[in-house]
Parts: C-alpha cells; sequence; structure tokens
C-alpha cells in the first residue's frame, strides 16, 4: 500500500497571508485539525498550521490580554510565525511501511502529501492510519 491508498483528497487550506481568527474559524467551522497553509504568491505548500499550536497560542493571549481582547488580538496575529515551515513532505507513492515509521519515530499529527512543483495534493494524518488499522482488523 502506498500514500495515495490512504490520503484525504478533501483538503482545507489557508493562505500564508491569513491571521489566527481565519484559522481559528476554518478550523472550528470545518472540523480540522491540521491547515495547510499556501502561498499567496505561487500556490505551493510553506506551512502546517496545527491544532495544537494555534489552541495554544489563543490561550496564551486569553491569558496574557483576557478574553475580551482575543477576537482583536486574534485579527493582529499572522499564521506565518505559528505554522510549521520545516516538515517532511510525502510523495503519493510512498510506503506506507515507511510513512507510519516516520510517524511513530517523530510523533506527527500529519504530513502533506505535494507534487513535483510543491503543490499540495493530499495529506495523510495518524487518524487515517487508525482507519487503516480498523479495516484490517475487521477483515481478519
Amino acid at each position: 500500500m502506498n500514500v495515495r491508498d490512504i490520503m484525504s483528497t478533501q483538503l482545507v487550506c489557508i493562505s500564508d497571508e491569513a491571521n489566527l481568527k481565519d484559522a481559528h474559524s476554518l478550523m472550528q467551522n470545518r472540523g480540522v485539525r491540521h491547515l495547510p497553509v499556501i502561498s499567496e504568491s505561487d500556490g505551493k505548500l510553506v506551512g502546517i498550521l496545527t491544532h495544537k499550536k494555534m489552541i495554544s497560542t489563543v490561550m496564551s493571549m486569553i491569558y496574557k490580554y483576557g478574553a475580551d481582547a482575543l477576537d482583536r488580538k486574534e485579527r493582529n496575529q499572522g499564521i506565518q510565525p505559528l505554522m510549521e515551515s520545516d516538515f517532511q513532505r510525502l510523495a503519493q507513492d510512498e510506503p506506507l511501511a515507511i510513512v507510519v515509521e516516520y510517524f511513530i519515530d517523530n510523533k506527527l499529527g500529519c504530513l502533506p502529501v505535494v507534487d513535483s512543483e510543491g503543490k499540495i495534493e493530499g495529506i495523510v494524518t495518524s487518524s487515517d492510519f487508525v482507519k487503516l488499522c480498523a479495516e484490517l482488523l475487521k477483515s481478519q
């Protein structure tokens, strides 16, 4: 099995020019925990914003400035400093046996799948591996 067999292609992405309020709303409304960040200039994948990072930043803002100031602070905080920009990228033909080891060794929640031009094609999450495991267990 390869990455293409389990990757999600129904992606929810965000612009690298977006603010934290945009990301917070998008994650909340679309029910996602990982937002691929796409460059406004060339459409390439430039980062990943995780739910964990977003929540920790929001909680820090609430603690520091109070809940009443949260909306304003989120609108003034760009996502570029918060996104992970140094991350492993996958190709669709990567064998899952290798990818799962990378997930385990690095305790990752997701890995983006990109084409040769750096544009996102999909995403593989730890949940995708849990679903695969459930399917394999049911077939025994």
